[in-house]
């Protein structure tokens, strides 16, 4: 433990960062957190603190190092979960952002004070998803394409060895300029139609032409993050999966994001949600349930 003296100065100086990060002044925050740091290093908030201001600065390594260390000495540190999943998201790891948003997302949820950040971190979790999903997608593409390129490639090898052979056959004599002609075109066309019927077949086989497929943000329970199929309407406006909402309700009569008061005979079918759910994934079954 530091001494009594450092504590105190450490808490003055982290007020003075407040001040400063509530002005904008995020570098000037930073550097009073760290001097805050140097006087109390076993103090997880100023680490948090830190890590805030360092989020806003962009300063993505030194977010994560914060965090991490916050979590190690106060292991159910929402705020230190929650802002570590920002960075690892913005330096393009979102299989651990998305662990971190989860982790900041329950222990959020099972907190009754911390509620109020329920909505925030569940559109983060979801936004962690999405470009997991996203980085899988841009996978897909660049192997389909890949394989259409080397299919393509071994189409115009042959096309190419044909016609060298018959140009072989003029020079020697086998077959008359005009007959080869004729045959150069004939493969030529055999070969167009070849490569445009693997394209066609390409195409077909995948409904979305090689582009990006996405889910919507309203397709998604924003509980479980899984797809809705049964969705309920509370009396503030919210959807959710019945199922999952059920189960909530009873361990606790509280919407789940805002805390307000809800029970089961509150919840209503959502009826234009669950047919557009369900238009969706009958339109997208090859892949929705991969997501």
């Amino acid at each position: 433990m530091p001494p009594a003296g450092n504590e105190y100065a450490a808490e003055q100086l982290k007020n003075e960062g407040n001040k400063r990060f509530k002005d904008g002044d995020y570098e000037g925050a930073e550097g009073l957190y760290s001097q805050a740091i140097q006087k109390n290093s076993t103090n997880p908030l100023l680490f948090t603190n830190r890590a805030n201001a360092r989020l806003k600065l962009e300063k993505w390594e030194e977010v994560i190092n914060d965090c991490l260390r916050s979590i190690e000495l106060l292991r159910e540190n929402m705020k230190a979960f929650f802002y570590l999943a920002q960075a690892q998201l913005s330096i393009k790891h979102p299989n651990e952002a998305l662990s971190s948003a989860i982790m900041a997302y329950e222990l959020c949820t099972n907190s009754p004070q911390q509620t109020s950040n329920a909505a925030t971190i569940s559109a983060l979790v979801l936004k962690c998803k999405k470009a997991k999903w996203d980085i899988r997608e841009r996978e897909r593409i660049r192997r389909r394409g890949d394989l259409l390129s080397d299919l393509e490639a071994l189409l115009e090898t042959q096309y190419k060895k044909d016609i060298d052979e018959i140009d072989e056959h003029v020079e020697t004599g086998k077959v008359s300029r005009v007959e080869g002609q004729e045959e150069r075109e004939e493969r030529k066309s055999e070969f167009e139609e070849k490569r445009d019927d693997l394209r066609t077949s390409f195409a077909i086989s995948d409904p979305e032409h090689q582009q990006k497929r996405d889910v919507p943000d309203w397709l998604v329970d924003p509980v479980s993050f899984e797809l809705m199929v049964d969705p309920v309407v509370t009396k503030n406006g919210r959807s959710y999966e019945r199922a999952t909402l059920i189960e909530h309700l009873k361990r606790s009569p509280t919407d789940p994001l805002t805390r307000e008061r809800l029970t089961i005979s509150d919840l209503r079918p959502n009826i234009a949600l669950r047919e557009a759910c369900t238009e969706f994934m009958e339109n997208n079954s090859g892949w929705i349930y991969d997501w």
